[in-house]
């Protein structure tokens, strides 16, 4: 047997150097706190299971599928309502900056392809990043987070949720641009991409600039149904979700339907570089194209998404026990 063998565990401590001292010192006093973690993630665990059967549980007394679809966006929806307006502007800025990563993966794209019908197809997914990025994150994204908002006011049209509604998409709205124009400026005036590069951002951006008006406001639309479809799915997508994602921005993208933040980045890159005036920033492609998704994602898919159940909304007021709790009979029939 060795002489450290023989030797008292403490005494083999004390014996060792300076440095072997101080490491066991220090294993010794994290298993307390290694513990703590692992009791902490256990009751995490626990927490999240009880809250999934309680999910499970509240669906099935629902009055449909549809319904509960529409009461976690609504749920969602009127948590975006409450938060600071600090807090919105933060987020709505980094979701800003987060976007121009679909302007800056496409340009990418765009000057390492040769320009053809595939090469299109091939640098239209760059366009999903952004998506992928704000979403995943749960950034505030003018037409994503701030479709889920308007349930809430539909459920209960008064002036008070309109104001709330509104301060809401004021808030993200001005954050999203200051965000994408402040990345768009950083592009610009940074040494960060080659010439190719940079020529490829200035095309994408003239690309969407030779749409009329007209033209701007009716794709547009499309744009923020889509958007608005895709935040509808994503609560049942599951583990699918950046599938949902890549498609529904995909189909944005290779449409050309333009979007008011993306495009924002893509614009405002134009506008620093002095090759369009701050007029045509404003008429030619922001107001039509904020209306445009204004009116597909808003009027058009929320409430045609809250018009299919507000049927059982009337049922509800006459049946119900509770926000959405029916009362069921024999059978499974509602009394």
């Amino acid at each position: 047997m060795s002489e450290n063998e023989e030797r008292p565990q403490g005494q083999q401590h004390e014996d060792g150097t300076p440095w072997e001292n101080a490491v066991e010192r220090e294993h010794q006093d994290d298993k307390p706190s290694q513990r703590a973690r692992e009791r902490d993630e256990k009751r995490l665990e626990n927490f999240e299971e009880k809250q999934e059967h309680a999910e499970a549980v509240n669906e099935k007394e629902l009055p449909s599928r549809a319904a509960a679809v529409h009461e976690r966006l609504r749920i969602d929806g009127d948590k975006e309502l409450e938060r600071d307006a600090m807090a919105l502007l933060w987020s709505a800025i980094a979701a800003g900056i987060s976007m121009s990563a679909s302007m800056m993966a496409r340009g990418l794209l765009h000057a390492h392809l040769p320009e053809s019908n595939v090469g299109f197809l091939v640098e239209s997914m760059g366009y999903t990043l952004g998506f992928l990025i704000v979403i995943l994150a749960r950034q505030q994204l003018f037409t994503e987070n701030t479709v889920t908002a308007v349930l809430p006011f539909m459920s209960h049209p008064t002036l008070n949720s309109l104001g709330r509604l509104l301060r809401l998409w004021g808030v993200v709205l001005v954050g999203n641009v200051f965000g994408a124009g402040l990345a768009a400026f950083t592009f610009l005036h940074l040494p960060m991409f080659s010439p190719e590069v940079s020529d490829a951002f200035v095309r994408i951006g003239e690309k969407v600039m030779e749409n009329d008006p007209m033209s701007m406001f009716a794709k547009s639309i499309v744009a923020g149904w889509l958007i608005a479809t895709m935040v509808w799915v994503l609560p049942a997508a599951d583990q699918a979700k950046s599938w949902i994602i890549l498609i529904m921005t995909y189909a944005v993208a290779i449409g050309e339907f333009p979007h008011i933040i993306v495009g924002a980045s893509e614009i405002l890159y134009l506008v620093f570089a002095g090759k369009l005036p701050w007029i045509d920033f404003f008429l030619h492609f922001g107001l039509p194209t904020l209306a445009g998704n204004i009116i597909g994602g808003t009027f058009i898919f929320a409430l045609i998404s809250h018009a299919q159940i507000r049927n059982d909304m009337d049922l509800q007021r006459h049946g119900r026990r509770g926000a959405w709790m029916f009362k069921h009979g024999p059978g499974g029939k509602r009394k």
